[in-house]
């Protein structure tokens, strides 16, 4: 990916997701959502895709973004990809233990590369940094390669010198110092093998909150049946029309009762740096509609009863 190149992402996600493609010097668009499920809109991007191709602006690149722990329509975007000739990334970054058709999100079968974030608040943590994974012999050396200064001391990928010198390393492209440290790599592996039991609680959690939060004036977070979700985010949806609570109100009155409630996400094309590039309000609709109505309400897997409790009362306070 390189100048004159285009990316295109969700436009509900987090900045780092469109940020990737700015790094390389390319172009950066943004897909709307799906309002079932809040991940990539397949018939969006189908619609932007054929549009693109009149206009000879194909993406080289599409993310699509597993959001809150549920995965995208993989299969379609996949299908897509062979028919305009994109790769794709899936920004995994909520979605590690989660499932899709069945399968790890994480296989690589609908994709080239899946990142997974080890960031503190994620379903497993280092600290800081990820993962990626691949199906692809190349794209792994590179990467490898990439992540430590462009430097390798394997001898089949080293140029020819004189017998006499010394070259047991060599800088064959230029990378960058990307390593997990020996520390934080020993408390992911930690982590690793109790993914499948955080993965259970946080399961649980949601699924009492479906239960006691069904009355209310908002929308629990829907489910693909092909979609199995790590539940990274607990996202509730205010039903417009059926309270005269708003997003503000119900943030506000959260917060005064000692709840960190948050919100994932702003649009990215919203933010300062992405307004002065030239998007405006209104690029995706959907979007936006999403941004105004949506709160995350707290969800770990160290969570009590009592706190879950404290909560769910809370929410039927103010909206009962």
């Amino acid at each position: 990916l390189g100048p004159g190149d285009w990316l295109w992402t969700s436009a509900t996600t987090f900045v780092a997701s469109a940020n990737c493609a700015l790094y390389c010097g390319a172009q950066v668009d943004f897909v709307d959502i799906d309002p079932s499920t809040c991940n990539m809109s397949v018939e969006c991007l189908a619609e932007k895709l054929e549009q693109a191709k009149k206009n000879g602006k194909l993406p080289k690149i599409v993310v699509p973004v597993h959001l809150c722990g549920q995965s995208c329509d993989m299969a379609a975007i996949h299908t897509l990809s062979q028919k305009y000739g994109f790769k794709i990334i899936e920004d995994a970054s909520h979605a590690i233990g989660g499932k899709y058709k069945g399968e790890a999100i994480g296989s690589c079968r609908y994709s080239d590369i899946t990142v997974f974030s080890f960031h503190p608040v994620k379903i497993i943590t280092t600290g800081e940094g990820g993962i990626a994974l691949t199906n692809s012999p190349e794209l792994a050396s590179s990467m490898q390669c990439y992540r430590s200064h462009g430097i390798t001391s394997d001898a089949s990928k080293m140029k020819a010198r004189p017998a006499d010198e010394i070259w047991n390393y060599q800088q064959i492209s230029l990378g960058f110092n990307y390593r997990l440290t020996d520390i934080q790599a020993a408390l992911g592996v930690n982590q690793m093998i109790r993914l499948e039991e955080f993965v259970i609680k946080r399961q649980q959690i949601a699924k009492r909150y479906n239960n006691e939060l069904a009355d209310l004036a908002l929308q629990t977070p829907p489910q693909h049946a092909d979609s199995f979700s790590s539940y990274h985010l607990y996202v509730i949806r205010i039903r417009q029309g059926e309270t005269k609570q708003t997003q503000r109100k119900l943030y506000d009155a959260l917060q005064l009762a000692g709840i960190n409630v948050n919100l994932h996400y702003i649009p990215v094309y919203r933010q300062p740096y992405y307004e002065a590039m030239g998007f405006k309000a209104g690029y995706c609709k959907e979007a936006e509609q999403y941004h105004r109505n949506v709160l995350s309400i707290p969800m770990y897997p160290s969570m009590f009863d009592e706190q879950q409790c404290k909560v769910i009362f809370e929410l039927k306070r103010v909206l009962g």
